[in-house]
């Protein structure tokens, strides 16, 4: 009976486990405040990136801020591999990165160890 319950314990700790890295979290996207002639999204890095989607139009400069709470290792980077970006980012510092809105279409990214992901969208 007991090595029924551990085996009962451990499969649903597995499934949690697998759906907390790579389930599809529903989360709202958030379309860039556009300031003049540019357009500027603040993104907190605390256990993951908050918002994890943004929207962006196409064609106006725009501006990721990323502000790193998390003192994670995994989450001091984000590389955007798509768009060629591979920045550090400093722990409670904000740190800019221009995105290139040239070309509409979906650019993911994520930390470092592929373990927290987001997206850009450009429409």
């Amino acid at each position: 009976m007991t090595k029924l319950l551990v085996l009962i314990v451990a499969i649903i700790l597995i499934g949690f486990i697998a759906w907390w890295f790579f389930g599809k979290h529903t989360t709202a996207a958030v379309d860039a405040a556009v300031t003049g002639s540019s357009q500027d999204v603040d993104v907190q890095v605390s256990g993951g990136y908050s918002p994890s989607t943004v929207i962006l139009k196409r064609g106006i400069p725009a501006t990721l801020t990323f502000n790193r709470k998390d003192p994670s290792s995994c989450l001091e980077q984000v590389v955007f591999p798509d768009l060629g970006i591979n920045e550090f980012l400093p722990q409670n510092q904000a740190h800019a990165i221009p995105i290139d809105t040239s070309k509409p279409g979906e650019y993911d990214y994520a930390c470092g160890m592929n373990m927290f992901h987001g997206k850009v969208i450009i429409k």
